[in-house]
């Protein structure tokens, strides 16, 4: 946002994407403060730890092993300071629906299963599924009843005005699966499903973001309630826009997909509007898009690419 803020030569965000014509805001909430743990390291109020990069634009987050990596009993996960519901200050959120009342609405950074591998750590995350699955959905189980909660409670607020809702599990490597199929029906599915049931019996739609080669997992995260996928990255041909919508087009909608790793990057702003412009044609066809990229933008992208992109839906 700071470089390109600096390019169009304000910093006024709602401006800036009206200008776009991009049609959802997400709302936000106020979370607990992080703490520094020193030698540069930080922990939110989940036990996610991280250390900042710094960049010419400003610093940027790169996790490490989280608070309850090393844990050796299960003891040591009950008794971990978890965070109530109460702790996120909604109070805000009116205000925002009345701001944006033209908008589509997107709510939250729920997570069921990346996240509470974060806080446990990635190594030790794969080694409690094989060998301490019990572990796996004391933690899975916190992150959900944490977030059911938080959407009911941002439902209640907002009157149901919230159009759609996050739900977050990145399930791909760039080249497959992180997980087997049988792990993710154990150990991902069950919360999934509870959170889509949720979201719906709100008046929403669940977005739910996974990166990676995750076409495999496709079928069945429509079968748990899923309704738009994000964020399309293109990493094989059965992640392309055209065997997307030719699978899975009326059954489920898309949000991304263009090329954050070598297209934003050493593209053409020309080219960069081609691409997009095939995505709104192919898996916009009779509607089920959402343009975007195929993550957050990154501060190595030109800003003259990110204009593009949204030439193309103009």
């Amino acid at each position: 946002m700071q470089r390109l803020f600096a390019h169009i030569g304000h910093s006024d965000k709602d401006r800036l994407l009206d200008s776009l014509g991009v049609d959802v805001r997400h709302l936000e909430t106020t979370e607990p403060p992080e703490r520094e743990l020193g030698g540069g390291l930080f922990q939110n109020f989940w036990g996610e730890r991280y250390v900042y990069l710094q960049t010419p634009w400003g610093p940027m987050r790169q996790d490490g092993k989280g608070a309850l990596a090393g844990a050796s009993s299960f003891g040591e996960l009950e008794s971990f300071p978890w965070p109530s519901p109460d702790c996120l200050d909604r109070s805000q959120l009116k205000a925002q629906c009345a701001r944006y009342e033209r908008h589509a609405l997107l709510y939250g950074f729920a997570d069921i299963w990346q996240r509470p591998a974060l806080v446990r750590g990635w190594e030790d995350m794969f080694v409690d599924m094989a060998e301490r699955p019990e572990w796996v959905h004391f933690l899975s189980r916190k992150f959900t009843d944490f977030y059911l909660e938080d959407y009911t409670r941002a439902a209640e607020i907002t009157g149901g005005r919230i159009d759609l809702y996050l739900v977050i599990s990145d399930l791909g490597t760039q080249r497959g699966p992180l997980i087997s199929m049988a792990m993710f029906r154990e150990f991902v599915a069950p919360y999934l499903k509870e959170m889509t049931s949720r979201i719906h019996s709100l008046g929403g739609r669940a977005l739910y973001h996974s990166c990676g080669t995750i076409w495999r997992f496709v079928p069945d995260l429509i079968e748990c309630g899923v309704d738009v996928l994000d964020p399309i990255q293109p990493t094989c041909a059965e992640m392309q826009p055209e065997s997307l919508k030719q699978k899975f087009g009326g059954r489920l909608s898309f949000h991304g997909g263009i090329d954050m790793q070598k297209l934003l990057l050493e593209g053409t702003p020309s080219e960069v509007e081609a691409e997009a412009r095939r995505y709104c044609e192919v898996l916009g066809a009779g509607g089920g898009y959402i343009l975007a990229p195929a993550h957050l933008f990154q501060p190595d992208v030109p800003p003259e690419n990110v204009l593009a992109v949204y030439r193309a839906a103009t």
